[in-house]
């Protein structure tokens, strides 16, 4: 794909941009052995976006040649014009800010073909069939994404990425008294396969924790319904975060009438929560969705949305930024060439605390600590419900029996006040696809969060 869009500069006025983008898919899946999945797809070209007193005009084609982008500049421009001559907003020009980055995370190892990505989940597979050999059923499986964008616009912004993505998922099923119960996990990560991944035996251990939670499972309990004093592990954390917080603080959210537009400088939560949509670095440390500038060409930092529990910031793109009188953080991002850009979230977490997860179960009288996480929904005024893998009681300060799985609900800026001990450590997960309208990579994580929720029973 071409890398560099600046000799195209040149067609660019008033505010103008092209993009050039490339997403590339692998899909590998073998059920009880039998491969049902096996397929690459790729797909991509080019899209012009023009801004003309607060209206834009978009296009797209596939196709990178300059006839290509004429056209798609050509018709984003009378978009623009068009949707001007009826809006009639009179808005004035965006801010500049332009942004330049070029950062390519392309293994430099030999690439597996597909061939030998079959024969390693296949080897994951046998493994598991030959130990355990009495599930109901298994699930082996491995995907890729390859998201390569070049960037130009009439601001002076130039960029181009390649960001992989890969992911490797186990799923085992068995069954307790006539009811089925599953167990999986995964490793995902930014970077093509051969950099996440040596051999199948150094998965084998992964394999077996998955199994030990299969078993925990199905020997487990359901909670007592109530309101009750838990902790979270990392994963349910990260997905609160995301669902029921992050996307109330999205700018273009919080304009639709999210439950944050009347909260900015409030208190939301207790002093110790922090939280942040991190651009490309958390605490140090490579972030699983780095955007370094983003899809408006815009240099990105990070958004603090939550700082000592008060609501600080939203997460904007360049006209949601000059509409709040607020900086742009970056958070402007397509999934397709044939997408528009829209405000989306990157890494966004729970920053730790400084409790030890030993200690902060000593503090539990009679609660749960509560793992993972299956499914669930959140809205614009910050309640949700979420589906919990599992977990276990927490009796006099001790884990007691395991939990075959549970449901959690409430408001999120309500719980986040309840907040009484974070753990110091915190983890991330990267296998998320973000929904809001387009289906793109987003990253959550967090600390141990030890709260106030309401749990639902069998």
């Amino acid at each position: 794909m071409k890398k560099d869009l600046k000799e195209y500069a040149a067609l660019l006025g008033g505010y103008s941009e092209l993009r050039l983008q490339e997403n590339r898919n692998a899909n590998i899946s073998l059920m009880n052995g039998n491969l049902v999945a096996n397929g690459q797809t790729a797909a991509g070209g080019l899209s012009a976006r023009v801004y003309r007193n607060g209206a834009w005009g978009f296009a797209s084609a596939p196709g990178a040649d300059v006839e290509t982008v004429k056209k798609v500049l050509a018709a984003a421009a009378r978009n623009a014009e068009f949707l001007d001559s009826r809006l009639k907003k009179g808005l004035p020009p965006l801010p500049s800010l332009p942004g330049s980055a070029v950062h390519d995370l392309s293994t430099r190892k030999n690439r597996k073909s597909q061939k030998e990505l079959v024969d390693f989940a296949t080897e994951i597979d046998g493994y598991i069939a030959g130990k355990y050999k009495a599930l109901k059923g298994r699930r082996v499986s491995i995907q890729g994404l390859d998201m390569e964008k070049a960037y130009v616009n009439s601001y002076g912004s130039s960029s181009y990425s390649m960001t992989p993505r890969s992911t490797l998922r186990v799923v085992m099923f068995t069954e307790k008294d006539g009811v089925p119960v599953q167990a999986s996990d995964y490793v995902c990560s930014v970077g093509h396969f051969e950099d996440v991944f040596s051999e199948p035996a150094a998965l084998f251990s992964f394999v077996d924790g998955i199994y030990e939670k299969l078993r925990r499972s199905a020997e487990g309990v359901y909670p007592e319904a109530g309101l009750k004093e838990c902790i979270l592990d990392a994963d349910l954390a990260g997905i609160l975060a995301h669902e029921a917080v992050g996307h109330t603080t999205e700018a273009d959210l919080v304009l639709g009438g999210s439950v944050s537009a009347g909260l900015m400088g409030k208190v939301v939560a207790s002093p110790m929560v922090n939280l942040t949509d991190f651009a490309h670095t958390c605490l140090g440390r490579p972030c699983h969705i780095p955007v370094y500038v983003d899809d408006e060409g815009v240099t990105a930092k990070d958004a603090v949305i939550i700082k000592d529990g008060v609501l600080t910031s939203y997460m904007h793109n360049r006209e949601s930024a000059a509409h709040f009188g607020a900086a742009p953080t970056g958070n402007a991002r397509a999934s397709e060439f044939s997408d528009e850009p829209l405000i989306r979230m990157r890494n966004t977490a729970i920053l730790p605390g400084k409790d030890k997860l030993a200690d902060m179960v000593s503090s539990v009288k009679d609660g749960y600590y509560l793992a993972g996480w299956t499914n669930g929904q959140a809205d614009s005024t910050s309640e949700f419900t979420f589906g919990v893998m599992g977990g276990y009681e927490i009796k006099n300060g001790k884990f007691a029996r395991s939990l075959r799985g549970a449901t959690v609900s409430g408001v999120a800026f309500e719980l986040l006040k309840t907040v009484t001990m974070l753990s110091s450590d915190m983890s991330w997960s990267a296998i998320g696809m973000c929904g809001k309208k387009q289906s793109i990579p987003a990253a959550m994580g967090g600390p141990a969060v030890k709260c106030l929720i309401n749990i639902g029973g069998r």
